[in-house]
């Protein structure tokens, strides 16, 4: 696979950041100090070698996967068309799973059906079902999106002399 060569430890840290991309977690899990971890795993991100060997790796993961940013996006563009009215009858009742669209089917985040009752013990009886849907933060889906496509609507810049364009972080890093 990846050809590129790597002493062990950011080897191992290349591992880790695929896991969950996250770089802190990624330098502690490699073995490096806990203390440092934070400088370590974005120096880590900056060295070239590293850089490619991250690049082949996720080349490599998205042919296996067959994913591609074009599919992620696709499924983003879908969860932010998901309409409650697909899932409700002409009376706003809750359609039968099986009659919700796919969509819905492969992306709400959960469902909690609740009896609701009058009475106790024995005299007690069912009155309803009390159904709760979970669905995908839209906001954080537009964020993705935003992300994923040249919007850049979340990502703040500066412009400094000489043309160099910085996000909002690097500027502040630069500052500290």
């Amino acid at each position: 696979m990846p050809n590129v060569s790597l002493p062990p430890k950011q080897s191992r840290f290349v591992e880790e950041y695929l896991l969950d991309l996250n770089a802190t977690q990624a330098a502690i899990r490699a073995g490096y100090s806990t203390k440092t971890a934070y400088r370590t795993g974005a120096d880590l991100l900056k060295k070239p070698q590293v850089l490619q060997l991250l690049d082949q790796h996720k080349t490599e993961r998205s042919r296996r996967v067959q994913m591609d940013a074009d599919h992620v996006l696709q499924r983003l563009g879908e969860i932010d068309e998901m309409d409650v009215v697909d899932i409700l009858d002409d009376d706003g009742r809750v359609l039968p799973i099986k009659q919700w669209p796919k969509v819905w089917r492969q992306t709400i985040s959960g469902i909690e059906v609740t009896e609701m009752a009058d009475g106790s013990g024995e005299g007690r009886q069912a009155v309803g079902l009390l159904k709760k849907i979970r669905w995908p933060d839209k906001q954080k889906n537009l964020e993705m999106v935003g992300r994923h496509v040249y919007v850049q609507a979340w990502k703040e810049r500066h412009e400094l002399s000489g043309g160099v364009t910085l996000t909002h972080e690097e500027a502040l890093e630069l500052l500290s």
